[in-house]
């Protein structure tokens, strides 16, 4: 069985005459997402979770380790400290 969930949250402004033009530079970026997938059948499982408002963003991701552990990463990225990460896994590894 495989579950996938995708939700995908953005404000848009009024379509530009020409869509192939670059967005204007003074309009920071506004939006949330996150999806999850979880597959019994092939040992798959991970998600991913993002925040974005202006110029700072934050989330987190998982992953499903090959040795059983489950690795998370917490970020965050700011337009002065640029890309900051944390990372942990978390279990017990366990080799097949």
């Amino acid at each position: 069985m495989v579950v996938v969930v995708v939700v995908v949250v953005g404000t848009t402004l009024a379509r530009p005459s020409n869509p192939y033009a670059p967005p204007p530079s003074d309009v920071p970026a506004e939006y949330q997402f996150n999806y999850g997938v979880k597959d019994d059948y092939y040992g798959n499982e991970y998600s991913h979770t993002e925040d974005r408002s202006g110029y700072s963003s934050s989330g987190q991701y998982q992953v499903l380790l090959s040795d059983g552990r489950i690795q998370t990463v917490e970020y965050t990225v700011t337009k002065d400290g640029g890309f900051q990460a944390n990372v942990v896994a978390k279990g017990v590894k366990t080799y097949a």
